[in-house]
């Protein structure tokens, strides 16, 4: 793995490139959101103007998600439409960052040709330069790095309860089924002490919350620190008092890990533990690298180490030669384990990866549309089912801000439990303070109270 620290290249001031308005449009997890952070103090070092809207932009940059092909057919539409904006901006520069780009590749020219800049997610820092260079035909930046962690920079955050820091970049799994090892490069992790250093400013800047970052995050090890003693430093930063982290592997959690989470109290016991189906047949097609019984016998390790742990997962269905069987034994494992809620999808098949060039995508589309609707149907009851064992229970909640949720009362505000789930309540609080919410009443997806006194 590599993790060189050497300083990293001087962020550009081109002053060629410097004062155009610029608008970034973010699509996809959570990696993107911290990517368009970096992309923001990179340009603002370059003496761009970040701004709020796209309509007095000069520069719109569209940061995107290859997962799924719906995702990128909406970015596209997107692109078309934001370029009827060059009636008002002649000069306007559209450029597509991220995932997509680099996945789409020199395609993009072709499917839209009205966009000026693509650029692959490792090639940010040139994004000032790019933007300073005035030729006619498409600019592509599609260079994969092996040791691009973006070293240096502070990425620029609404200062609120939550910050991210992205702790490691790439992937090395390499999972039948997924575009993220192709297009975000092989897997390599941040120092720890550039971690510590954003996880110090975060503390400055008044977060009390803070979220660790990763394809694979818990895959982490820098040669000083692996992902358990990480979360031990993590959770020793001064005004940091709650720490998350998404998203775990599970061939890699570790009993260290399992240690660090029950024995810190700072580490909020709420974990993401993508599972893709619950048949061992299709676990290997998608060579995830483990059994569905060692899947078991972690998430026992857990909640006998946790046990208010609130867990939660990814389900594909449809997936390349899953049968009857294969599919019944992903609804048996959901209704087992009880999850607190899933992201759940059919499957997609993405050019380029191992299922696209090897495997027939043979699932009729009716049958993965069902399965789909089935997983969701099950998943919605399963989770009401467990928020309503919250009922009557005093949690506390890190205020957020107002809800758009609306009741007979007036407005509301909500915050996040230690779980993670949604708690909204009628009376006011300060944001980025802690309150002690008693439930009365839940949905699938929001826990719903009111302030006590404790």
């Amino acid at each position: 793995m590599n993790t060189s620290t050497a300083k990293p290249p001087e962020l550009s001031n081109s002053p060629v490139a410097a004062g155009k308005k610029v608008y970034i449009e973010t699509y996809g997890c959570q990696m993107n959101v911290a990517d368009s952070e970096l992309v923001s103090r990179i340009l603002a070092e370059a003496g761009h103007q970040i701004i709020e809207a796209p309509d007095k932009a000069e520069v719109i940059l569209l940061n995107t998600c290859a997962v799924r092909e719906h995702a990128e057919e909406r970015v596209i539409g997107r692109a078309s439409q934001l370029y009827g904006l060059r009636n008002r901006t002649p000069n306007l520069t559209i450029g597509i960052l991220g995932c997509m780009a680099q996945h789409l590749a020199k395609s993009l020219p072709q499917r839209a040709p009205f966009v000026d800049l693509v650029m692959g997610p490792d090639s940010y820092r040139r994004l000032p330069q790019i933007l300073a260079d005035t030729a006619e035909e498409t600019l592509l930046d599609l260079r994969l790095s092996r040791d691009e962690n973006y070293v240096g920079i502070d990425p620029v955050r609404k200062v609120g309860t939550n910050a991210w820091v992205t702790i490691i970049r790439g992937c090395d799994k390499f999972c039948t089924f997924c575009i993220v090892p192709y297009v975000r490069g092989r897997e390599r992790s941040v120092d720890s002490g550039e971690i510590l250093r954003l996880v110090g400013n975060i503390a400055r800047e008044g977060s009390r919350e803070v979220t660790l970052l990763g394809q694979t995050v818990n895959s982490y090890e820098d040669g000083h620190m692996d992902f358990a003693e990480l979360l031990r430093a993590v959770s020793a930063v001064g005004g940091i008092e709650r720490v998350r982290f998404t998203s775990p592997y599970p061939r890699d959690f570790t009993a260290a890990t399992i240690e660090a989470m029950a024995a810190l109290p700072q580490v909020c016991p709420a974990l993401h533990l993508p599972v893709q189906s619950g048949s061992n047949a299709q676990l290997e097609a998608m060579q995830r690298g483990y059994s569905i019984e060692q899947y078991r016998t972690l998430v026992k390790q857990l909640r006998r180490a946790i046990p208010n742990l609130a867990l939660t997962t990814d389900i594909i269905v449809g997936f390349c030669g899953e049968t009857e069987e294969d599919f019944q034994a992903t609804l048996s494992l959901m209704k087992e384990i009880r999850y607190d809620s899933a992201f759940m999808f059919k499957y997609s098949e993405r050019d380029g990866t191992y299922a696209h060039k090897k495997m027939p995508d043979d699932i009729c589309e009716e049958v993965k549309k069902d399965r789909l609707q089935q997983v969701i149907k099950l998943q919605e009851q399963i989770s009401y089912e467990v928020n309503q064992q919250m009922r009557g229970k005093i949690v506390e909640v890190l205020v957020e801000g107002p809800s758009k949720r609306q009741t007979k009362t007036g407005p509301n505000n909500y915050g996040r439990s230690p779980q993670g789930k949604v708690v909204v309540f009628p009376q006011q609080a300060a944001p980025n303070t802690f309150v002690q919410v008693q439930i009365d009443k839940t949905t699938s997806h929001t826990l719903f109270g009111d302030l006590v006194q404790v």
